[in-house]
């Protein structure tokens, strides 16, 4: 998403390396490609000239410290400023003393609104908060069937009177049921349009004045850049809103609505979708947006992806198996697809603070493909040869078996075994506190981003894929892949 804007901003800095300090005349040229970054990015240009006069006002007064080098003090500034136009600190849902909470989800058609009704839901059962769905959208083909088809998928209930009812009618008596059944949390998804017109307008006033929703979140398209901000400010002057979704916020977007959106309209935003399942909706932290747009990465959103998916007893145990050299194939498994369940591999390793810039895309899409690759092999043995790899080292007709179920070379198998094996024993080495050699650059072959599990070969020749069409007959050449562990 903020690719570009990173790269950017990595040009300003390059333009302080080396100074002694910040001062008038070389601080020019940084604050050039800063405002050059947040153009591209499609920041609203008043909030461009806003964000620059602050950084230089405060770059040009701030105090020399001891040690701290100009370009990481600019950052620093940078950093700050960035956080301050997205509004300092989360803004939570609201929740109401005497339930049920009202949320009404307002915005244009097309930009996730019925998903990120959905999404929400889900995201408030993660916090022990019962809801209920409400379809109040009698326009759009299917858009009451979609609702409800989210709503079995995540478990929530759906109130809806069909396609002939009055909108304000099926919101009004939504919120009855809610208090009826004692819900926590009643999430109203409205009309879109493609465009802001009078009659849309109109609906959503007479809803809000209906249900008196205690949260009005707006949901905005993040595609459609600084837009996204005068679009937020238009629906707050004509109805009146509390709030913000970005939706596609992992996608293309250049990242000009997450600058421009509190600046512009004065809501703050409360939560972003990154991604298209419906997990994927995050509380909007602006600190941690700055960090991951200057590229340092995001622990604590790490933290929390990985603490909705890790059991605290699993994790002690697998401790242990590690600590043991008892790593064994069922649990490479069990992790991968624990990462999996946290988001794509690109996605976690720009949470990592450097990860990002270090790891090429094509080097990330090797790592998904070798993974695939390993499941594919480990699918293909038995529970024995999972539990216990070292009988596959010992016996070729079992390692041919596998490479036949599994449509890959013997070398491939045996690759995965031996790559498997080195670390299952650099992960008991770290565990111990114990990792030879890393005074001297690492363990030698050991570089976690060169070849992993099988790499190799494709599929064997006359191999019928999922798709039931033969693989090409001739073989390809060996290519590393994502790392050699």
């Amino acid at each position: 998403m903020f690719d570009a804007f990173a790269e950017r901003l990595e040009e300003a800095w390059k333009k302080l390396r080396g100074q002694d300090k910040i001062s008038e005349a070389n601080i020019q040229d940084a604050l050039k490609e800063v405002r050059r970054a947040l153009l591209t990015a499609d920041v609203n240009l008043q909030v461009v000239k806003q964000f620059i006069a602050d950084v230089e006002e405060k770059a040009m007064g701030a105090e020399v410290i001891a040690g701290v080098r100009p370009d990481q003090q600019f950052i620093k500034i940078v950093n700050d400023e960035l956080v301050a136009i997205m509004g300092e600190s989360n803004v939570p849902l609201a929740h109401a003393d005497q339930p049920p909470t009202v949320v009404l989800m307002a915005g244009l058609q097309g930009t996730g609104k019925t998903t990120a009704s959905a999404k929400l839901a889900l995201h408030l059962r993660k916090l022990n908060r019962s809801s209920l769905l409400v379809a109040t959208d009698i326009y759009r083909p299917a858009a009451i069937d979609q609702l409800k088809t989210l709503g079995e998928q995540i478990d929530v209930p759906v109130f809806e009177m069909g396609t002939d009812a009055d909108p304000v009618e099926i919101a009004r008596q939504g919120v009855e049921r809610a208090k009826a059944e004692g819900i926590d949390t009643v999430i109203v998804d409205t009309a879109g349009r493609l465009q802001i017109d009078t009659d849309m307008m109109a609906e959503l006033a007479r809803i809000k004045e209906t249900i008196q929703p205690h949260d009005t979140l707006l949901v905005v398209d993040a595609m459609t850049g600084q837009e996204a901000a005068t679009l937020t400010r238009t629906f707050d002057e004509e109805i009146g809103i509390s709030g913000a979704i970005l939706t596609k916020l992992d996608g293309d977007s250049r990242g000009g609505a997450a600058l421009s959106v509190r600046r512009i309209s004065g809501a703050p935003i409360k939560f972003v979708g990154m991604g298209e399942k419906v997990e994927a909706l995050q509380p909007f932290y602006p600190d941690r947006m700055a960090s991951r747009i200057l590229g340092m990465g995001d622990v604590l959103s790490l933290v929390e992806k990985a603490a909705e998916q890790v059991d605290l007893a699993d994790a002690e145990k697998m401790q242990e198996k590690i600590l043991s050299a008892q790593f064994d194939f069922n649990d490479f498994l069990k992790q991968t697809r624990l990462m999996k369940s946290m988001g794509s591999l690109g996605g976690i390793m720009k949470l990592i603070p450097g990860m990002g810039k270090q790891i090429s895309d094509e080097d990330l899409q090797k790592g998904e493909t070798q993974l695939k690759r390993s499941e594919a092999m480990i699918g293909s043995m038995t529970v024995e040869e999972r539990t216990n790899p070292d009988v596959l080292s010992s016996s070729p007709s079992r390692r041919r078996r596998v490479a036949k179920g599994s449509g890959f070379e013997e070398s491939d198998v045996t690759k995965l075994v031996s790559d498997f094996k080195k670390m299952r024993s650099l992960m008991q080495q770290m565990g111990q506190g114990n990792l030879p050699g890393m005074g001297g650059g690492g363990m030698p072959g050991m570089n976690p981003f060169e070849g992993m599990f099988g790499g190799g070969g494709g599929p064997r020749p006359g191999f019928r894929g999922p798709g039931g069409g033969k693989s090409k007959k001739k073989k390809q050449k060996k290519k590393k892949g994502f790392g050699d562990l």
